[in-house]
C-alpha cells in the first residue's frame, strides 16, 4: 500500500510547484518593468563676446563751456538756448509718487498740484504784504477862499443868469410859440383840449344868448379866431368872417370873455407851444341856441 501511493504524492508536489513557479513569473513579468535613465541635457556652453572699441578721440573744448562736466560733451539738441540736464528722480522719490497716484485713484479726486500750492502762498504773502498799513502822507490844509472874492464872483453869476432870463422872456414875448387847431386837428393832446374848450363855450353861450337875438329873432353864423396862453387867459379875439348882424358878432365875442379863463395848458402841450390859434364856426340857431362846429 506504501508503494502504490508514493508516486502520486511526488507527482501533486511537482505540479504545485509549477504552479507557483508560473505566477510568480507571471507577476514578474506583468507588474515589474525595468527602464533605463534618461541621459542627462547637455550644458550649453557660455560665450563671451569681445569687441574691440578704438580709443576716443580727445574732442576738442568748447570756446565758452554751458555748464561743467567731468568730460568736454557736444550736445545735439534742437533747442534754442541753454537748458540744465534734468536729474533723474531717485528711488525714495518715485515710490512717493506712486503711493500718492494710488491714493488719488482709490479717493477719485485729483492730487493737489503743486505749482497750485505754491500759486496759493504766494498770493497769501502778497495779500499779507498788501495788509500792511500805508503810510499816512500829511493832509495839507487847503487855503481858506475868499469871502470878498466869493461874493463878487457870485454876484457876477446872477447878473448874468438874470439878464439871460430877460433877454430870453423878451423873445418869448415878440415870438412866442404858437400852434393853429380845429376841430379836424388829430393830434390827441389837442384835439382833448379843444373839445374842453368848445363845450364849456357853448354852455357858457346857451346861458347867456343875446335877448336882442331872441326878440328880432336873429340867427346866423359866423367864424370866430380866439388866442389862448399856456395859463388859460385869452391873448386875442377876433371875428374873421361876420354873420351879417353885429349884435350876433358881439354876442359871439361877449360870450368868449365870460368863458374865460380856460384851462391851463397840461405838460404836454407846454413843453410845445405858448398860445393855441382856435378858429370855429359859430352858428346862433332860429330856436335860441348856440353851437360851435369847424
Amino acid at each position: 500500500m506504501t508503494a502504490l501511493h508514493h508516486p502520486q504524492d511526488h507527482n501533486g508536489t511537482l505540479v504545485t510547484m509549477l504552479v507557483i513557479a508560473v505566477l510568480v513569473h507571471g507577476l514578474l513579468i506583468l507588474g515589474i518593468g525595468f527602464e533605463l535613465p534618461s541621459p542627462p541635457p547637455p550644458t550649453a556652453q557660455r560665450s563671451l563676446d569681445v569687441i574691440l572699441v578704438p580709443p576716443k578721440k580727445p574732442a576738442e573744448k568748447p570756446r565758452e563751456a554751458d555748464f561743467l562736466a567731468p568730460s568736454s560733451q557736444e550736445g545735439a539738441a534742437s533747442r534754442k538756448g541753454h537748458s540744465r540736464p534734468k536729474a533723474v528722480p531717485s528711488q525714495p522719490a518715485l515710490k512717493k509718487n506712486l503711493k500718492a497716484a494710488r491714493e488719488q485713484l482709490r479717493s477719485g479726486t485729483p492730487a493737489p498740484d503743486k505749482r497750485e500750492q505754491q500759486k496759493v502762498v504766494t498770493t497769501r504773502k502778497k495779500s499779507q504784504k498788501a495788509v500792511k498799513p500805508a503810510k499816512k502822507t500829511p493832509v495839507k490844509a487847503k487855503p481858506r477862499p475868499d469871502i470878498t472874492r466869493l461874493l463878487s464872483s457870485t454876484r457876477q453869476e446872477i447878473a448874468r443868469l438874470t439878464a439871460q432870463l430877460d433877454r430870453n422872456s423878451e423873445y418869448a414875448s415878440r415870438n412866442p410859440r404858437r400852434k393853429a387847431i380845429s376841430a379836424s386837428t388829430q393830434e390827441y393832446r389837442y384835439a382833448a383840449y379843444l373839445e374842453a374848450w368848445r363845450k364849456k363855450v357853448e354852455r357858457v353861450g346857451n346861458l347867456n344868448y343875446p335877448d336882442a337875438a331872441k326878440r328880432k329873432k336873429l340867427y346866423g353864423d359866423l367864424l370866430l379866431h380866439v388866442a389862448v396862453r399856456a395859463d388859460g387867459s385869452v391873448a386875442d379875439i377876433r371875428v374873421i368872417r361876420s354873420s351879417g348882424h353885429k349884435i350876433l358878432d358881439d354876442a359871439a365875442v361877449r360870450i368868449v370873455r365870460l368863458a374865460a379863463p380856460f384851462s391851463p395848458f397840461p405838460e404836454e402841450i407846454r413843453k410845445e407851444v405858448d398860445i393855441l390859434d382856435i378858429t370855429r364856426t359859430w352858428q346862433f340857431l332860429s330856436n335860441n341856441r348856440l353851437f360851435s362846429s369847424d
